[in-house]
């Protein structure tokens, strides 16, 4: 989105989806599922084997991407054929912040990490009024990555289109690289942590 015309519309509507999905479930999780033995049995039970399927996959993929063979194939494949913007790019950009506030509502669900929050939430015998609270803080900086170019974009929307071209000229030369060593840190960081969890 930050790519797009209108990032600032877009990033409001994603924004508000996220929110309205992310905080709603964890405060029914909080108080009318606050089980937080179920909780913790769930995430130890599912997370070690989803770490170390996620981290295998995410291993394949930067080898995939290091080998070059996509980058290749797709050259050949549009070779002398004029460039098109991708169909999801052209839909969003024509979007309005409503469709993205739907895609930000039907994307945001609760992953291992906000689970690990909201155990960790319901071990300190907070008030409803507190719960609510808190889980409203954990969302503002669970989705930081939003947030901060959202209010660059409002407060220095100069600097920030600028930085935002800078960012997409340093992609350019070198996302592919950075795609292939990010996931493969990621990769053997979720396996790690699988094995010892299965192992601890």
């Amino acid at each position: 989105m930050l790519m797009l015309p209108n990032p600032k519309r877009l990033l409001l509507g994603y924004l508000a989806g996220a929110y309205t999905t992310s905080i709603t479930i964890g405060i029914a999780i909080e108080i009318w599922l606050s089980d937080s033995s179920a909780l913790s049995t769930t995430k130890h039970t599912i997370n070690p084997a989803l770490n170390i399927a996620l981290g295998s996959l995410l291993l394949v993929l930067a080898f995939v991407l290091g080998t070059g063979r996509l980058t290749e194939r797709r050259e050949r494949k549009h070779a002398g054929k004029p460039k098109k913007t991708p169909k999801w790019q052209t839909t969003l950009g024509k979007g309005s912040a409503r469709s993205t506030f739907i895609v930000g509502l039907l994307l945001t669900f609760p992953g291992g990490s906000y689970l690990a929050a909201l155990t960790e939430i319901s071990k300190q015998n907070f008030s409803n009024a507190e719960v609510v609270l808190v889980v409203i803080a954990v969302n503002v900086v669970m989705l930081m990555l939003l947030e901060l170019p959202l209010i660059g974009y409002v407060v220095a929307p100069t600097w920030t289109r600028q930085a935002v071209e800078r960012l997409k000229d340093w992609i350019a030369r070198n996302g592919a690289r950075a795609a292939v060593i990010a996931a493969a840190v990621l990769g053997a960081a979720l396996i790690i942590r699988g094995v010892v969890a299965l192992v601890g």
